[in-house]
């Protein structure tokens, strides 16, 4: 469908046009028009499916420009998913009366009140400082709020924001519409659900497919001595126009930054730890192509829009499911072709073995590939280019026990 298809207004249209914006991915094809017809929603997509769009485009629609006051909420988990998102709705009503903003800690509290002052119709606020106003000051009314969007709601609850959220909530007691948005459905948002969405429309994109269907999933088994060595030699090997490189703790990233120095230009790192203002200036460099090589913690997993990024590596392994698949969701967003690498040792064999077949990945082996099905017997060699089932991997591995592997071979997982 395309987004002139829409009864949306003339000014919008324009807007979405000079962003280059001409057709709605299936996410915004499906939940747009519940969303204009007010009705309540709980919706699932891949990241990088377009859910800022599917809610930003309706939300800016709907602002009666009219009424100076808060009228939509969107909760978000990050400063730089607020930044993100209050970005793109800012273009999206750039030709039309709507007043957006974001409020997030890290940042003077006195300048974001001197905007709220102002007058504020979208407000993107992560919990912690939306709770900061909400007690101490009396710069956020939300008695006019008609539309609450959580969005990354599995994210705040991994990040311990559920009791935020319920009193911000608890805030909203007037009619309202609540819009739930998330890559992937824990159980622990089942409470959420029943508590405050009414008789929500279920919208579920790719079920069983949580994994961004336009990546190619890489995987190279290494031992933890060699990791170093392999991924260098990766980097020099690969033609990357951008990529992210993904550590567990910011300390491994730090000893990572200090050996990829003066091997590589262009080389930044960005973690938790770092001031506000340095976070926003590397992000905005990187989305700039400012920048080449970026070595993160999971900071940069969750939402944020990185369209030129081309590669991403997990030269750490992910500490579990959804890691994996917001951290790989950094490439391949909004359709484009993307590449995830991730280097694997014999500890991460089992954790790979549930990924593949939870997250129904197709993996494609740089090297030797390992023996899943029994990770106790730790490697088999396959044939160049040749796809293998479960069983054939393990035939062709004792008829052909210490032949190498050629450079790439693709592996298909079945259940044992």
């Amino acid at each position: 469908m395309l987004f002139s298809e829409l009864n949306l207004k003339p000014e919008i249209l324009e807007a979405l046009e000079n962003m280059g914006y001409t057709e709605l991915t299936p996410i915004q094809e499906k939940t747009f028009v519940p969303i204009l017809s007010g009705r309540d929603l709980l919706a699932r997509a891949e990241t990088g499916s377009g859910k800022t769009g599917a809610c930003g485009v309706p939300l800016v629609h709907m602002i009666d420009p009219s009424v100076n006051a808060i009228q939509a909420l969107i909760l978000v988990p990050t400063r730089e998913l607020a930044l993100q998102y209050v970005e793109e709705i800012h273009n999206i009503s750039r030709l039309v009366k709507v007043a957006p903003f974001a409020i997030f800690g890290g940042f003077s509290m006195d300048i974001q009140k001197a905007k709220l002052r102002d007058g504020v119709q979208i407000l993107v606020a992560t919990p912690g400082r939306l709770i900061d106003f909400l007690y101490n000051t009396t710069y956020i009314d939300l008695s006019s709020v008609r539309t609450l969007v959580l969005d990354e709601a599995d994210e705040k609850l991994k990040m311990g924001f559920v009791e935020d959220v319920d009193f911000i909530l608890s805030c909203l007691i007037h009619e309202h519409q609540t819009l739930l948005f998330a890559a992937t459905m824990p159980e622990e948002i089942d409470r959420l659900i029943e508590t405050y969405l009414k008789d929500p429309l279920r919208v579920e994109l790719n079920k069983g497919q949580v994994a961004p269907q336009s990546l190619v999933h890489h995987f190279q088994y290494t031992g933890p001595r060699e990791r170093l060595k392999t991924l260098i030699e990766y980097l020099r090997g690969e033609e990357i126009s951008q990529a992210i490189i993904f550590c567990n703790s910011r300390h491994h990233g730090e000893k990572l930054l200090a050996e990829l120095k003066g091997k590589f230009d262009s080389l930044e790192y960005i973690h938790g730890g770092l001031e506000q203002s340095r976070r926003t200036s590397i992000f905005d460099r990187f989305r700039r192509k400012g920048i080449t090589l970026m070595i993160a913690t999971d900071v940069a997993s969750r939402g944020l829009d990185f369209s030129h990024v081309s590669h991403v590596i997990n030269y750490d392994y992910p500490s579990g499911l959804e890691s994996y698949i917001h951290r790989t969701g950094r490439t391949g967003r909004m359709g484009r072709s993307g590449i995830a690498m991730t280097f694997v040792t014999d500890n991460e064999l089992g954790a790979l073995r549930a990924l593949l077949k939870t997250n129904r990945i197709e993996p494609v082996w740089r090297g030797s590939i390992p023996n899943l099905r029994d990770p106790l017997k730790k490697l088999k060699r396959g044939g160049n280019g040749r796809r293998y089932s479960a069983r054939r991997q393990n035939r062709a591995g004792e008829n052909r026990n210490g032949m190498e592997g050629g450079p790439w071979q693709r592996q298909w997982m079945k259940s044992p």
